[in-house]
């Protein structure tokens, strides 16, 4: 099954020279210049219908200082469709994970300012209070559950992507020796690659060339300019990506790694229970299911999924180390 395209004109060609464009348009890491509230104009918010009434006891359990403000604070770096990416405005970021941010601030009684921001620094911003909430495809890691709180809401694997012509037979890990592989900067696939590169290396293979970049779109570039062999991302996103590329990618073997996202939140900030609830409550009411099913990650399919899962935790334990 083919990931759903969306329904608006977006700029979402991962990997091939659109990814030129959106990098200019997205400054990569300057939030201040690429925010936007993802109910700004109707017609850039994808999932059609995100209408969800707040729900008052909810509502009070949002700690004053953000129920005040009226505002929920959402980092996301916007290169990584089809969870979180840049629409055809240039600066508004769409996706699933916006849209369900703005969901779970409807039903706390407030409204989500979704803000692009390079996904290495958004940890540090959610540490130093910067953002409310951090949703931007999060493998839920016991690293990261040193600095935040999670609340789970879906699941993913890792998928590798190579050229579709002449592109190497990548199965697993192991088949990454001698490779240049790209990666985006802090993701779990830039941790395993370096990883392999020394288990490569113990082994009396050639190593692995990791290529780490400040975002998936510089990564897709890396592959489709010849740089990397192998380019490795979320199944989701890897799977949009090689839909985009007009042939030019394709997915090789099996994804593997499957495990939990994560909204972040800042540590005892108050909002992990209203967070987990709301989540709970769109779960209930349909919205979560109608806004995974517009972002195709319900069906079975070359993006891993289904992604959804039905029972969110604060903290879930059965998780990697990092």
């Amino acid at each position: 099954m083919r990931l759903t395209r969306p329904r608006t004109t977006l700029i979402a060609i991962l990997g091939l020279l659109a990814v030129a464009l959106l990098g200019a348009g997205c400054g990569s890491s300057n939030d201040n210049n690429n925010s936007s509230s993802t109910s700004a104009t109707a017609n850039l918010t994808a999932t059609p219908g995100i209408n969800v009434a707040k729900d008052p006891k909810i509502a009070a359990e949002v700690p004053n200082s953000i129920a005040s403000s009226g505002t929920l604070s959402v980092a996301a770096d916007a290169t990584y469709a089809p969870n979180e990416f840049i629409a055809s405005d240039g600066h508004t970021v769409i996706g699933m994970d916006p849209d369900l941010a703005k969901a779970l601030a409807q039903v706390m009684g407030l409204k989500a300012d979704v803000k692009n921001v390079t996904f290495d620094a958004i940890i540090p911003g959610l540490a130093a209070n910067k953002y409310d909430l951090g949703m931007s495809s999060f493998t839920v890691t016991k690293e990261r559950e040193k600095t935040v709180d999670f609340v789970s809401y879906a699941i993913a694997g890792t998928s590798f992507f190579v050229k579709a012509d002449g592109g190497p037979n990548i199965q697993s890990l192991a088949d990454l020796c001698g490779q240049k592989v790209a990666a985006e900067r802090g993701t779990t696939q830039a941790d395993d690659a370096t990883a392999q590169d020394k288990k490569c290396k113990a082994a009396g293979k050639p190593g692995v060339t990791v290529q780490v970049y400040p975002d998936q779109n510089a990564a897709n570039l890396a592959l489709s300019s010849g740089r990397a062999d192998v380019d490795m991302a979320d199944s989701p996103p890897a799977a949009y990506a090689v839909e985009q590329s007009n042939g030019q990618f394709k997915i090789t073997g099996k994804q593997y790694g499957v495990a939990a996202y994560g909204i972040a939140i800042p540590k005892n900030s108050g909002l992990t229970k209203p967070v987990l609830d709301a989540l709970k409550s769109v779960m209930a009411d349909g919205t979560y299911q109608k806004i995974f099913a517009y972002w195709g990650l319900v069906k079975k399919g070359s993006a891993g999924c289904p992604c959804t899962i039905t029972n969110p935790q604060i903290n879930p334990q059965n998780v990697p180390a990092s």
